[in-house]
């Protein structure tokens, strides 16, 4: 088990507007500890389970490099990141993070890091289903981080 925290919400604690749809809809910094031995990349997917009708995926990056212990708040819709890592495409269709955007209610946000025994080598835009299809069978340790968000 990886210990995946964030400084700018505790978990299961309200997720500050800045990082939503109500405010800049930047990332969020989040950091872990070290993978275990043998990890050769991280990935993190982002969703909400309490969206009406299905999951709904908010930001999806992949081969993240293992000496990685963090990413910056505010991470650009760009390819490759600045420290490496590809990122793919969320709900909204778009690529990079999708903050926060509930219709009604509190809604909680699963941050959930994966250390792998391989780098994927996937294109950049791949969906949460492409990155899992690729990482089954090569997850040596995960993490999560559990937000929460309700607009005002």
């Amino acid at each position: 088990m990886m210990n995946l925290e964030s400084q700018a919400f505790s978990a299961n604690e309200m997720i500050p507007s800045q990082y939503t749809c109500d405010g800049e809809e930047i990332s969020p910094e989040l950091h872990w500890d070290a993978p275990p031995i043998g990890t050769q990349s991280l990935a993190l997917i982002v969703d909400d389970p309490d969206a009406p009708g299905q999951t709904f995926v908010h930001w999806v990056v992949y081969d993240i490099p293992p000496e990685t212990r963090q990413l910056s708040p505010g991470i650009p819709a760009q390819e490759p990141l600045a420290k490496g890592g590809t990122q793919g495409k969320n709900d909204f269709g778009n690529l990079g993070y999708g903050g926060p955007c509930p219709p009604s209610g509190i809604h909680r946000y699963f941050f959930k890091l994966y250390a792998l025994n391989r780098t994927l080598g996937l294109d950049a835009g791949v969906t949460k289903a492409q990155l899992q299809a690729a990482m089954s069978g090569h997850i040596l340790a995960n993490g999560e981080l559990i937000g929460r968000y309700s607009r005002a």
